[in-house]
Protein backbone atom coordinates (compact mmCIF):
# COMPACT_ATOMS: atom_id res chain seq x y z
CA UNK A 1 0.00 0.00 0.00
CA UNK A 2 0.97 3.54 -1.18
CA UNK A 3 0.56 6.16 1.76
CA UNK A 4 -0.37 9.40 0.32
CA UNK A 5 1.27 12.25 1.29
CA UNK A 6 -0.42 15.67 0.73
CA UNK A 7 2.26 19.02 1.04
CA UNK A 8 -0.39 21.31 2.03
CA UNK A 9 0.40 25.33 0.88
CA UNK A 10 -1.40 27.79 2.54
CA UNK A 11 -0.53 31.19 -0.34
CA UNK A 12 -2.17 34.56 1.41
CA UNK A 13 -1.05 37.95 1.43
CA UNK A 14 -0.55 39.30 4.73
CA UNK A 15 -2.38 42.63 7.14
CA UNK A 16 1.05 43.15 7.39
CA UNK A 17 -0.03 45.55 11.21
CA UNK A 18 -2.46 47.85 9.65
CA UNK A 19 -4.96 47.26 12.29
CA UNK A 20 -2.54 48.49 14.18
CA UNK A 21 -0.45 50.67 12.68
CA UNK A 22 -1.90 53.79 10.33
CA UNK A 23 1.64 53.97 8.94
CA UNK A 24 1.56 50.49 8.17
CA UNK A 25 -0.11 48.62 4.63
CA UNK A 26 -1.09 45.18 3.84
CA UNK A 27 1.06 43.17 1.66
CA UNK A 28 0.28 41.24 -1.47
CA UNK A 29 2.34 39.30 -3.82
CA UNK A 30 5.68 40.13 -2.00
CA UNK A 31 4.06 37.74 0.49
CA UNK A 32 3.87 35.18 -1.96
CA UNK A 33 6.77 34.99 -4.30
CA UNK A 34 9.53 36.55 -1.63
CA UNK A 35 11.74 37.89 -4.32
CA UNK A 36 15.45 38.48 -3.01
CA UNK A 37 18.12 40.09 -5.11
CA UNK A 38 15.72 39.43 -7.99
CA UNK A 39 15.18 35.22 -7.44
CA UNK A 40 11.87 33.92 -6.03
CA UNK A 41 12.95 32.07 -2.61
CA UNK A 42 9.47 31.52 -1.60
CA UNK A 43 6.62 30.29 -4.27
CA UNK A 44 9.54 30.18 -6.97
CA UNK A 45 11.47 28.16 -5.21
CA UNK A 46 8.26 25.96 -4.14
CA UNK A 47 7.48 25.67 -7.93
CA UNK A 48 10.61 24.65 -9.14
CA UNK A 49 11.74 22.36 -6.24
CA UNK A 50 8.11 20.58 -7.13
CA UNK A 51 8.74 20.38 -10.82
CA UNK A 52 12.50 18.75 -10.36
CA UNK A 53 11.10 16.15 -8.22
CA UNK A 54 7.82 15.45 -10.10
CA UNK A 55 5.38 16.23 -6.52
CA UNK A 56 1.80 17.30 -7.48
CA UNK A 57 0.81 19.66 -4.16
CA UNK A 58 -2.49 21.37 -3.11
CA UNK A 59 -2.12 25.08 -2.79
CA UNK A 60 -4.84 26.66 -0.14
CA UNK A 61 -5.43 30.04 -1.88
CA UNK A 62 -6.95 33.08 -0.14
CA UNK A 63 -9.64 34.61 -1.80
CA UNK A 64 -11.09 37.49 0.08
CA UNK A 65 -8.09 39.84 0.09
CA UNK A 66 -9.44 40.95 -3.32
CA UNK A 67 -11.91 43.22 -0.90
CA UNK A 68 -8.64 45.24 -0.22
CA UNK A 69 -6.29 44.28 -3.47
CA UNK A 70 -9.43 45.39 -6.30
CA UNK A 71 -6.99 44.84 -9.17
CA UNK A 72 -7.28 41.28 -7.79
CA UNK A 73 -3.49 40.03 -7.74
CA UNK A 74 -4.54 36.47 -6.39
CA UNK A 75 -6.23 35.56 -9.50
CA UNK A 76 -2.60 35.60 -11.60
CA UNK A 77 -1.30 33.66 -9.22
CA UNK A 78 -3.91 31.43 -8.88
CA UNK A 79 -3.83 30.52 -12.83
CA UNK A 80 0.12 30.03 -12.46
CA UNK A 81 -0.53 27.31 -9.74
CA UNK A 82 -3.27 25.41 -11.66
CA UNK A 83 -0.91 25.96 -14.98
CA UNK A 84 1.87 24.05 -13.74
CA UNK A 85 -0.58 21.13 -12.46
CA UNK A 86 -1.17 21.42 -9.05
CA UNK A 87 -4.44 21.06 -7.02
CA UNK A 88 -5.33 25.03 -6.30
CA UNK A 89 -7.96 24.77 -2.89
CA UNK A 90 -10.03 27.36 -1.07
CA UNK A 91 -8.59 29.00 2.13
CA UNK A 92 -10.29 31.66 3.63
CA UNK A 93 -9.41 34.41 6.25
CA UNK A 94 -12.81 36.35 7.19
CA UNK A 95 -10.11 39.33 8.35
CA UNK A 96 -9.79 40.50 4.83
CA UNK A 97 -13.94 40.79 4.69
CA UNK A 98 -14.02 44.37 6.84
CA UNK A 99 -12.29 45.86 4.26
CA UNK A 100 -15.56 45.90 2.28
CA UNK A 101 -16.07 49.07 4.44
CA UNK A 102 -14.75 52.36 4.25
CA UNK A 103 -14.21 52.61 8.08
CA UNK A 104 -12.19 48.72 8.27
CA UNK A 105 -9.43 50.58 11.22
CA UNK A 106 -12.34 51.31 13.36
CA UNK A 107 -14.70 47.87 12.21
CA UNK A 108 -10.98 46.27 12.90
CA UNK A 109 -10.53 48.00 16.73
CA UNK A 110 -14.30 46.68 18.17
CA UNK A 111 -14.85 43.39 16.40
CA UNK A 112 -14.36 40.99 19.48
CA UNK A 113 -16.14 37.69 19.29
CA UNK A 114 -15.55 35.97 17.56
CA UNK A 115 -12.51 37.43 16.66
CA UNK A 116 -11.63 39.44 13.19
CA UNK A 117 -10.09 36.71 11.88
CA UNK A 118 -12.03 33.76 13.61
CA UNK A 119 -14.18 30.68 12.23
CA UNK A 120 -13.99 29.56 15.83
CA UNK A 121 -17.67 30.29 17.17
CA UNK A 122 -18.65 32.20 14.57
CA UNK A 123 -22.45 32.03 13.40
CA UNK A 124 -23.21 29.30 11.31
CA UNK A 125 -24.84 31.50 8.72
CA UNK A 126 -21.69 33.73 8.59
CA UNK A 127 -19.43 31.18 8.12
CA UNK A 128 -21.33 30.12 4.98
CA UNK A 129 -21.28 33.56 3.82
CA UNK A 130 -17.61 33.87 4.03
CA UNK A 131 -17.12 30.26 1.89
CA UNK A 132 -19.85 31.10 -0.71
CA UNK A 133 -18.08 34.86 -1.23
CA UNK A 134 -14.63 32.47 -1.49
CA UNK A 135 -16.26 29.94 -4.61
CA UNK A 136 -17.63 33.16 -6.34
CA UNK A 137 -14.36 34.32 -6.68
CA UNK A 138 -12.70 31.40 -7.68
CA UNK A 139 -15.80 31.32 -10.32
CA UNK A 140 -15.21 34.74 -11.40
CA UNK A 141 -11.06 33.51 -11.87
CA UNK A 142 -13.23 31.13 -13.91
CA UNK A 143 -11.04 28.32 -12.01
CA UNK A 144 -12.43 24.82 -11.12
CA UNK A 145 -14.55 24.84 -8.35
CA UNK A 146 -12.74 23.89 -5.24
CA UNK A 147 -13.64 20.45 -3.41
CA UNK A 148 -11.23 21.25 -0.52
CA UNK A 149 -11.74 24.25 2.36
CA UNK A 150 -9.40 25.58 5.05
CA UNK A 151 -10.04 27.96 7.16
CA UNK A 152 -7.78 30.49 8.83
CA UNK A 153 -5.15 29.31 11.36
CA UNK A 154 -6.97 26.42 11.36
CA UNK A 155 -9.78 27.51 13.68
CA UNK A 156 -12.78 25.25 13.55
CA UNK A 157 -15.92 24.13 15.35
CA UNK A 158 -19.14 22.36 14.60
CA UNK A 159 -20.63 25.66 12.90
CA UNK A 160 -18.16 25.28 10.30
CA UNK A 161 -18.52 21.97 8.99
CA UNK A 162 -22.50 22.53 9.06
CA UNK A 163 -22.02 25.35 6.92
CA UNK A 164 -19.28 23.65 4.65
CA UNK A 165 -21.88 20.99 4.48
CA UNK A 166 -24.29 23.75 2.86
CA UNK A 167 -21.57 25.07 0.93
CA UNK A 168 -21.30 21.37 -0.98
CA UNK A 169 -18.26 21.51 -0.21
CA UNK A 170 -17.23 18.05 0.44
CA UNK A 171 -14.00 17.85 1.63
CA UNK A 172 -11.67 19.74 4.33
CA UNK A 173 -8.40 20.02 5.90
CA UNK A 174 -8.91 22.42 9.27
CA UNK A 175 -7.70 20.47 12.06
CA UNK A 176 -3.99 21.13 13.14
CA UNK A 177 -4.18 19.89 16.89
CA UNK A 178 -0.90 21.21 18.48
CA UNK A 179 -2.25 24.62 16.13
CA UNK A 180 -5.87 25.15 17.34
CA UNK A 181 -7.80 22.63 19.49
CA UNK A 182 -11.62 23.65 19.91
CA UNK A 183 -11.88 21.55 22.85
CA UNK A 184 -14.34 19.37 21.46
CA UNK A 185 -13.63 15.58 21.61
CA UNK A 186 -15.39 14.99 17.99
CA UNK A 187 -12.50 17.17 16.31
CA UNK A 188 -9.54 15.97 18.67
CA UNK A 189 -8.38 14.58 15.16
CA UNK A 190 -4.63 13.31 14.26
CA UNK A 191 -5.06 11.75 11.26
CA UNK A 192 -6.78 9.63 9.30
CA UNK A 193 -9.95 11.07 7.08
CA UNK A 194 -13.16 11.63 9.37
CA UNK A 195 -16.68 12.17 8.17
CA UNK A 196 -18.04 15.54 10.38
CA UNK A 197 -21.85 16.47 9.28
CA UNK A 198 -20.92 15.03 5.54
CA UNK A 199 -17.83 16.52 5.00
CA UNK A 200 -14.75 14.54 5.07
CA UNK A 201 -11.83 16.05 7.01
CA UNK A 202 -8.07 15.41 6.23
CA UNK A 203 -6.13 16.34 9.36
CA UNK A 204 -2.81 17.95 9.09
CA UNK A 205 -0.84 15.02 10.87
CA UNK A 206 0.01 15.68 14.52
CA UNK A 207 2.31 13.62 16.47
CA UNK A 208 3.35 13.55 19.97
CA UNK A 209 7.39 14.63 19.75
CA UNK A 210 8.41 14.30 22.73
CA UNK A 211 7.00 13.20 26.28
CA UNK A 212 7.47 12.39 30.39
CA UNK A 213 5.06 10.86 32.98
CA UNK A 214 2.12 12.45 33.09
CA UNK A 215 2.69 15.06 29.78
CA UNK A 216 3.24 15.03 26.07
CA UNK A 217 4.11 17.54 23.99
CA UNK A 218 2.02 17.67 20.25
CA UNK A 219 3.47 19.00 17.07
CA UNK A 220 1.36 18.77 14.10
CA UNK A 221 3.95 18.12 10.89
CA UNK A 222 4.93 21.46 9.06
CA UNK A 223 8.27 22.18 6.80
CA UNK A 224 9.41 24.69 8.99
CA UNK A 225 8.84 22.97 12.58
CA UNK A 226 10.31 19.71 12.05
CA UNK A 227 13.93 18.55 10.84
CA UNK A 228 13.80 16.19 7.62
CA UNK A 229 14.79 13.79 9.93
CA UNK A 230 11.80 14.05 11.99
CA UNK A 231 9.24 14.11 9.06
CA UNK A 232 11.17 11.04 7.24
CA UNK A 233 11.01 8.99 10.28
CA UNK A 234 7.39 10.16 10.99
CA UNK A 235 6.47 9.16 7.40
CA UNK A 236 7.91 5.72 7.50
CA UNK A 237 6.00 5.09 10.75
CA UNK A 238 2.68 6.09 8.93
CA UNK A 239 3.60 4.19 6.05
CA UNK A 240 3.92 1.21 8.50
CA UNK A 241 0.79 2.11 10.82
CA UNK A 242 -1.35 1.47 7.54
CA UNK A 243 -2.11 5.73 7.55
CA UNK A 244 -3.86 6.07 4.16
CA UNK A 245 -3.12 9.70 3.91
CA UNK A 246 -0.45 12.58 5.51
CA UNK A 247 -0.92 16.18 5.43
CA UNK A 248 1.96 18.37 5.72
CA UNK A 249 1.63 22.39 5.88
CA UNK A 250 3.98 24.71 4.87
CA UNK A 251 3.74 28.16 3.09
CA UNK A 252 5.44 30.07 0.75
CA UNK A 253 6.73 32.93 3.48
CA UNK A 254 8.51 30.46 5.48
CA UNK A 255 11.39 30.14 2.82
CA UNK A 256 12.89 33.29 3.64
CA UNK A 257 13.38 35.65 6.97
CA UNK A 258 12.39 39.01 7.63
CA UNK A 259 12.78 41.60 9.76
CA UNK A 260 9.32 43.43 9.68
CA UNK A 261 5.88 43.41 8.34
CA UNK A 262 7.23 45.42 5.25
CA UNK A 263 9.18 42.52 3.96
CA UNK A 264 11.61 45.15 2.64
CA UNK A 265 14.47 43.22 4.19
CA UNK A 266 14.53 39.52 3.54
CA UNK A 267 17.07 36.67 3.30
CA UNK A 268 16.69 32.90 2.00
CA UNK A 269 15.92 30.41 4.68
CA UNK A 270 18.45 28.57 3.48
CA UNK A 271 17.23 25.34 6.76
CA UNK A 272 13.67 25.81 5.41
CA UNK A 273 14.73 24.99 1.45
CA UNK A 274 16.69 22.51 2.55
CA UNK A 275 14.12 20.93 4.61
CA UNK A 276 11.80 20.94 1.58
CA UNK A 277 13.72 19.83 -1.00
CA UNK A 278 15.14 16.59 0.94
CA UNK A 279 11.80 15.82 1.31
CA UNK A 280 10.61 16.05 -1.83
CA UNK A 281 13.29 14.05 -3.21
CA UNK A 282 12.69 11.14 -0.44
CA UNK A 283 9.32 11.06 -1.70
CA UNK A 284 10.56 10.66 -5.51
CA UNK A 285 12.93 7.91 -4.72
CA UNK A 286 10.49 6.17 -2.50
CA UNK A 287 7.20 6.05 -5.22
CA UNK A 288 6.78 2.64 -4.03
CA UNK A 289 6.13 3.36 -0.61
CA UNK A 290 4.41 7.12 -1.29
CA UNK A 291 2.57 8.78 -3.51
CA UNK A 292 2.81 12.77 -3.76
CA UNK A 293 -0.78 13.84 -4.64
CA UNK A 294 -3.49 16.63 -3.91
CA UNK A 295 -5.44 16.44 -0.52
CA UNK A 296 -8.68 16.14 -3.06
CA UNK A 297 -7.04 13.42 -4.86
CA UNK A 298 -6.49 11.29 -1.61
CA UNK A 299 -9.68 12.37 -0.07
CA UNK A 300 -11.53 10.68 -3.26
CA UNK A 301 -10.48 7.64 -2.62
CA UNK A 302 -12.57 4.92 -1.67
CA UNK A 303 -12.90 4.37 2.27
CA UNK A 304 -11.87 1.37 4.08
CA UNK A 305 -12.35 -0.07 7.71
CA UNK A 306 -9.27 1.76 8.80
CA UNK A 307 -9.55 5.06 7.04
CA UNK A 308 -10.94 6.77 9.77
CA UNK A 309 -8.66 5.35 12.19
CA UNK A 310 -7.32 8.43 14.31
CA UNK A 311 -3.44 7.24 15.34
CA UNK A 312 -1.15 9.81 17.08
CA UNK A 313 2.18 8.90 16.11
CA UNK A 314 5.01 8.83 19.01
CA UNK A 315 7.98 11.04 17.90
CA UNK A 316 11.66 10.72 19.10
CA UNK A 317 14.01 12.73 21.57
CA UNK A 318 16.78 11.40 19.24
CA UNK A 319 15.29 13.38 16.67
CA UNK A 320 13.48 16.30 18.55
CA UNK A 321 16.51 17.88 20.38
CA UNK A 322 19.08 17.86 17.33
CA UNK A 323 16.11 19.80 15.50
CA UNK A 324 15.32 22.31 18.23
CA UNK A 325 19.53 23.00 18.18
CA UNK A 326 19.73 23.48 14.47
CA UNK A 327 16.57 25.85 14.71
CA UNK A 328 18.14 28.49 17.50
CA UNK A 329 21.62 27.95 16.13
CA UNK A 330 19.97 29.20 12.95
CA UNK A 331 17.27 31.30 13.96
CA UNK A 332 20.29 33.14 16.16
CA UNK A 333 22.95 33.19 12.64
CA UNK A 334 19.90 34.74 10.15
CA UNK A 335 18.96 37.34 12.82
CA UNK A 336 22.45 38.58 13.53
CA UNK A 337 22.96 38.42 9.10
CA UNK A 338 19.53 40.66 9.01
CA UNK A 339 20.32 43.40 11.60
CA UNK A 340 23.95 43.99 10.08
CA UNK A 341 22.10 45.05 6.72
Amino acid sequence: MQTKVCISVDTEFSIAGAFQDRALLPVAEQRVWCVVDHKSHGLGFMLGCFARHRITATFFVEALNRHYFTHDPMRDIAHHLFDEGHEVQLHVHPCWDVFQHHDWRERARTIQTPGIDDFYRRDEGESLRLIENGLQVFHDWKLPAPTVFRSASLQHDDALYRALARSGIPYSSNIGMAVFDSGDKRYCLYSGRHARHGVLECPILTFCDWKMPGKQHLKSLTITGSSFAETRMLLDQAHRAGIEQVVILTHPFEYVQNRDFTLRQMRRHALNQQRLNSLCKYLNNNRDRFHACGVATAASAPMHHNSSRNLLIQGSLLKTVPRMAEQFVYDKYSNWQLARH
